[in-house]
């Protein structure tokens, strides 16, 4: 008879038990669910997966969670693929933000590497995971990790894998690495070397400011109008947070080299806290997470509080309207703010170079395909996740076209410049600044200037829902869910009309009225697409690093009120479409 599921469960957890590898803190933590089946099934009924983006869990002992184990175990996986690949004398970076956790795991990264003879290069203390990405291009290292979980809760961790461009692992790459770990044993068949060994050794060599000031320097030159900040420096007040994260020294240091002499910060989330204590969830995208800025904000007398999430790649903001009250900015909105801001004011000062170009996701708002028609650039559509949008610049770099100027995603990252090939939250805080002080010059602020561009652009709109599907039985759901809508795709959705699929999984976009499939020529990956009567667009995708699907409305309209009828007609009906 077969084993079950829940039998390996129990197998796996009585194998963790009984090693003596096992350090007794993990020991006591799991005796003390022996008289709990459903937290052992969690623990231990599957392995963390490695994909793309590398890992990201919840911080418990078990194989299913986020722990020295589990990370020496990708790391011998990914050290397997290293080696493989010939070129291991280049060495790895490794990052690692403000997460309970995080220096630790950081160093079982190193001492693994380190034991497969891979030099490594580990930052002294926590950086952006930007600065990782072009620490491993400016060092010519072969690859990258950054221990964190982005803007997850602070129970959560989680392992970003980076190869030699500075972007997120290739699909195949990845795969490499699952089936590696697949092969070896958690416990046997991972080395280590003790981290004080290897680095007397010179195996591990410690990065400090050298990086930094190099990094500094390189986003300095990604300004669009070095004048602009100190033009209004008198007057420009900017409150910043960085949410108890990896942002805390070095986006007040590049503010300040921009000309800004009235920085204000949130002292309570100056000081970098993995627990983060003033906020339930670090997430940028969040309102509630600006209530200390806003207070600080009305203070001062500040138009402006921008966030960072703890590892420093996404940023969010919140900006005074006319009626004196503070409302967010999304990250649609920011996206097309500065694609328009550095858009038309390259293009006045004769530096927007003729083969420009500017990417997104299929996710993210048609109005910036709008703006880059009428300006006259090529516009890249990608699948959802910065690594297709590094692929593309890798791509076109390769082909002699060295016209990249911006890109971004619904999910408040943006990158301007090629020096990384992640999204930057660093940067995007010193652009959104020098925007700031641009449209204050003018009289206005960024809503008067986002109000500006709908009305010279036409009227867009973005809704997204998250519908989160936990437990057990949360995978398998998912899996069921987009089956069906494959099987029995709709032919209306908020009573509009199904025009066109695009099904990229099986890489194929089919017209309904014609029958006609075309290629999507973009890589396989679990998204659905479906394109409107009236142009609207919806997407349904499950989420990559939460247990959750989502799904996406862009929309279109004559007048803002529309645009906002048409979204909330859509969020309404998402349950039954699902």
């Amino acid at each position: 008879m077969p084993i079950q599921k829940a039998d390996n469960a129990k197998l796996q957890y009585e194998k963790w038990l009984n090693s003596s590898k096992l350090d007794p803190e993990s020991r006591a933590e799991l005796l003390s669910i022996k008289d709990d089946p459903d937290e052992i099934k969690f623990r231990f009924l599957s392995n963390l997966e490695f994909g793309t983006g590398g890992l990201r869990g919840i911080m418990k002992a078990g194989t299913n969670c986020m722990n020295v184990y589990t990370v020496a175990h990708a790391t011998q996986g990914f050290a397997n693929l290293i080696n493989k690949e010939k070129d291991a004398h280049r060495g790895v970076v490794i990052g690692y933000d403000s997460r309970n956790n995080s220096a630790l795991f950081a160093k079982t990264v190193a001492e693994v590497l380190a034991a497969n003879n891979i030099p490594v290069h580990l930052f002294n203390d926590i950086r952006p995971t930007p600065e990782v990405s072009f620490a491993i291009r400016r060092l010519g290292c072969l690859a990258g990790i950054n221990i964190t979980a982005s803007h997850n809760p602070k129970e959560y961790n989680g392992y970003k894998a980076y190869w030699e461009d500075g972007a997120q692992l290739p699909p195949d790459h990845a795969h490499t690495v699952s089936d590696f770990i697949a092969s070896i044993d958690i416990f046997e068949d991972v080395k280590r070397i003790d981290f004080n060994t290897a680095k007397k050794a010179g195996k591990v060599k410690i990065i400090g400011n050298e990086i930094d000031d190099a990094y500094i320097e390189t986003l300095l030159l990604q300004r669009i109008n070095p004048d602009a900040v100190p033009a209004v420096a008198d007057e420009l007040k900017i409150v910043y947070t960085p949410l108890h994260g990896a942002g805390y020294r070095l986006v007040p240091d590049l503010l300040h080299r921009t000309g800004l002499k009235h920085l204000y910060t949130v002292d309570e989330q100056m000081i970098p806290d993995g627990n983060f204590p003033t906020v339930e969830k670090p997430n940028p995208e969040l309102p509630e997470v600006f209530k200390l800025g806003i207070e600080v904000a009305r203070k001062v007398g500040s138009d402006l509080v921008i966030a960072t999430d703890p590892d420093s790649d996404r940023i969010g903001t919140v900006s005074r309207r006319s009626d004196g009250d503070f409302a967010a900015i999304s990250g649609n909105q920011m996206g097309v703010l500065l694609l328009e801001y550095i858009l038309s004011t390259r293009k006045k000062r004769g530096e927007l170079p003729d083969n420009a170009y500017a990417i997104k996701t299929i996710v993210t708002t048609e109005l910036a395909t709008e703006i880059c028609r009428r300006h006259g650039i090529k516009q890249y559509n990608v699948l959802t996740g910065f690594k297709y949008i590094g692929e593309v610049i890798k791509k076109c770099e390769a082909e002699g076209n060295f016209g990249y100027v911006f890109g971004f995603e619904e999910s408040y990252g943006y990158l301007s410049g090629s020096y990384a090939r992640d999204k930057d939250g660093v940067c995007a805080a010193m652009l959104i600044v020098e925007m700031t002080a641009h449209y204050k010059s003018l009289g206005m602020t960024l809503w008067d200037a986002l109000d500006n561009i709908y009305r010279e652009y036409g009227y867009f709109m973005e809704g997204a829902r998250d519908i989160y599907m936990e437990g057990l039985d949360g995978i398998k759901r998912r899996v069921e869910i987009m089956k069906n809508l494959r099987q029995n795709p709709p032919k209306f959705i908020g009573g509009n009309k199904v025009t066109a699929i695009g099904d990229y999984l099986a890489g194929t976009i089919t017209d309904l009225e014609s029958g006609i499939s075309k290629p999507t020529n973009l890589p396989e990956s679990d998204v659905l697409y479906y394109k409107l009567a009236d142009g609207d667009v919806a997407v349904i995708r499950p989420s990559g690093t939460e247990p959750k699907i989502k799904m996406y409305f862009l929309v279109s309209a004559k007048s803002g009120d529309s645009a906002a009828e048409k979204v909330n007609r859509y969020l309404s009906m998402s349950d039954d479409l699902l």
